[in-house]
């Protein structure tokens, strides 16, 4: 059954690397909880204690806001094959903007994708493991290639005006910090 530990082991990264899909949980004290699904090879695993992952311009910019209020960062990622897991990181975050020297040196890290908004760095303090008996077996079919479309498609003078129109406020009306 489940297991703490005080950072990822070897078994634990070559697990991380197998999956397609991951969940990223934020908060500030007031508001709502923010959680959100991530693909398309957007996290990379830095050291032991450290990962990093790469933010996709989208509908909203929840977690940047929570983060510069309240730095707590939880992902998870679970097997949905025949060797059930679910696996949390729970930590603290940093997040770098376009305009910070740290996005450019970590996107490196990344194949570059159209509309990449923010790099987030997860410092982990605890991982825990369970079971994940009750997740369902699913199928990994391919990365839907939409949102990279859609990014190119508005071209980096539409990105940004997407983020002034749509990512300068979480909906309970945060600021993002997006342009500061």
């Amino acid at each position: 059954m489940g297991k703490k530990y005080t950072s990822l082991n070897t078994k634990l990264i070559s697990f991380i690397k197998k999956q397609h899909l991951y969940f990223v949980g934020t908060a500030q004290a007031e508001g709502r909880v923010n959680i959100s699904p991530k693909g398309q090879d957007t996290l990379h695993i830095l050291n032991d204690n450290q990962l990093i992952w790469l933010n996709l311009t989208g509908s909203g910019n929840e977690s940047a806001a929570h983060i510069v209020a309240d730095n707590r960062m939880t992902i998870m990622l679970c097997s949905f094959d025949k060797n059930p897991l679910i696996l949390r990181m729970y930590g603290t975050a940093r997040v770098y903007h376009e305009r910070d020297t740290e996005f450019h040196e970590l996107m490196s890290h990344f194949k570059e994708l159209p509309g990449a908004r923010q790099i987030f760095k997860l410092h982990i303090d605890l991982v825990q493991t369970s079971c994940g008996f009750g997740v369902p077996f699913m199928d990994y079919q391919s990365e839907r290639e939409t949102l990279n479309i859609w990014a190119e498609a508005k071209g980096e003078k539409g990105i940004r005006q997407y983020w002034e129109d749509k990512n300068q406020q979480t909906i309970d009306g945060f600021d993002t910090h997006i342009f500061e």
